[in-house]
C-alpha cells in the first residue's frame, strides 16, 4: 500500500507536465492550449496589438468563444472589453469604448485583439480566454501592458545622433593627430640617432636662407656707409 501511495504521488507529479486538470476528483485532458505574449510595450497613440494564440484538438465551429477581460493595476475588479462568437462584439462602454478591434482569425488559431489610441490609463492585465466544445478546460494566459510617451525615447535618439555625428568625427581627428606626432617623434629620434645627414633638398633651403641673411647685411653695412659719408661732406 505504502509502495501504491508512493507511486500515485510520482504519478500526481507528472500531470501538470501532460497538460491534465483535476476537476472535482476527475481527471481531464487539456485539448485546448492558449499562448499570449506576457509582457507588451507601446506608446501613447499609437495602435497595440495583443497577440493570442491557441490550438485545439477539436474542428472549429460556431460555438467558439473567445473573451478578452482587462483588470487596472491594483485593482481586483475584471472588466469584460471583447467577445467572439461567429461575430465580433467589442465593448460598448467603459474606458475601451470605441477602441478595442478584432486582429485575429480563429481558423488560424488567432485570437488576438487591438487597442486604438492607447494612453498611460491603459497599463493594466489583460487575459485571453477561448472555449471551442468540447474542447472547453484550458489555461488562461495574462498579458501586462505598459503603455509610454514616446517623447523621451525620441529625445533619447536624437542626443544619441547628435553624439555620432559630433563626438566621433572630433575623437577621429585627434586620433590622428597623435598618431601623427607620434610618428614625427619617432623619425626625429631614428634621425639624430643614426646621424642623420640633410637632403640636397634641405641643403639647398638653408643656402639660400644663407645667401640671402648675407645680402640682407651687407645692404645694410653698405646704407650705413652711405650715410657715413654723406655726415663727413657736411663738414
Amino acid at each position: 500500500m505504502q509502495q501504491s501511495g508512493a507511486g500515485g504521488g510520482r504519478g500526481c507529479a507528472l500531470l501538470p507536465l501532460l497538460g491534465v486538470l483535476l476537476f472535482q476528483g476527475v481527471y481531464i485532458a487539456l485539448s485546448l492550449e492558449i499562448k499570449a505574449d506576457a509582457h507588451v510595450r507601446g506608446y501613447v497613440g499609437e495602435k497595440i496589438k495583443l497577440k493570442c494564440t491557441f490550438r485545439s484538438t477539436s474542428s472549429i465551429t460556431d460555438k467558439l468563444t473567445i473573451d478578452w477581460t482587462y483588470r487596472a493595476p491594483s485593482s481586483s475588479r475584471t472588466e469584460s472589453i471583447f467577445h467572439y462568437q461567429s461575430f465580433q462584439y467589442p465593448t460598448t462602454a467603459g474606458t475601451f469604448r470605441d477602441r478595442i478591434s478584432w486582429a485575429g482569425d480563429v481558423y488560424r488559431g488567432d485570437a488576438s485583439i487591438s487597442i486604438s489610441n492607447p494612453t498611460l490609463k491603459d497599463n493594466g492585465t489583460f487575459s485571453c480566454a477561448v472555449k471551442n466544445p468540447p474542447d472547453v478546460h484550458h489555461n488562461i494566459p495574462v498579458t501586462e501592458l505598459t503603455v509610454t510617451e514616446r517623447g523621451f525615447g525620441i529625445m533619447l535618439s536624437s542626443v544619441a545622433l547628435l553624439s555620432v555625428l559630433v563626438f566621433v568625427p572630433s575623437a577621429v581627428v585627434v586620433v590622428l593627430l597623435l598618431v601623427r606626432m607620434g610618428r614625427k617623434s619617432a623619425g626625429l629620434k631614428k634621425r639624430s640617432k643614426s646621424g642623420y645627414k640633410k637632403s640636397s633638398i634641405e641643403v639647398s633651403d638653408g643656402t639660400d636662407r644663407e645667401e640671402a641673411d648675407d645680402c640682407l647685411a651687407r645692404l645694410c653695412v653698405r646704407c650705413a656707409e652711405c650715410l657715413d659719408s654723406d655726415y663727413e661732406e657736411t663738414y
